[in-house]
């Protein structure tokens, strides 16, 4: 018989589908004083499993991970006990300063994972294209996931 932990955990489709879905990643740094410094951001994901958000260069998080890659990264939704559902994720972030990545990056969160034309990711490019100049790409490589799905257990708790 599967533990309760193993009958609510997240299968590799229904996490990718998941954070597909998903706008808002709280992201976690280690701050200087020893104390996390979470946030929420915007967020994007690729197909390597890569997740990207951007930050102003000069923030608080950018200098956190310059100390320690070392980042949790946390999705959750629910309203409900039984419709609880969330992932977190052990990760290392990068910091990316590259101008052409941020700009993508950027036009990928506002795409909202809707596919764009051409002619629509040229004008979004050049709407965000001040903004860019003062961020920076944060991107997450995942290390390890823990998830769950309390819907999985059908209102037996």
């Amino acid at each position: 018989m599967p533990s309760r932990r193993e009958l609510i955990e997240l299968t590799e489709t229904e996490v990718v589908d998941y954070l597909t879905s998903q706008k808002t990643l709280i992201i976690v740094s280690n701050g200087r004083d020893g104390y996390p410094h979470p946030m929420p951001m915007w967020f994007y994901r690729d197909e390597d499993g890569c997740l990207y958000c951007t930050t102003f260069g000069k923030s608080q998080k950018v200098y956190n991970w310059r100390r320690d890659p070392k980042a949790t990264l946390l999705v959750e939704s629910g309203e409900e006990y039984a419709e609880l559902k969330g992932i977190v994720i052990y990760a290392t972030a990068e910091i990316i300063d590259n101008p052409d990545v941020i700009q993508d990056t950027l036009v990928n969160i506002n795409a909202g994972g809707r596919a764009l034309s051409e002619e629509q990711r040229t004008t979004l490019r050049e709407a965000i294209s001040n903004t860019a100049q003062k961020r920076v790409v944060l991107k997450f490589t995942p290390v390890r996931y823990v998830t769950w799905d309390h819907a999985k257990l059908e209102g037996r708790y």
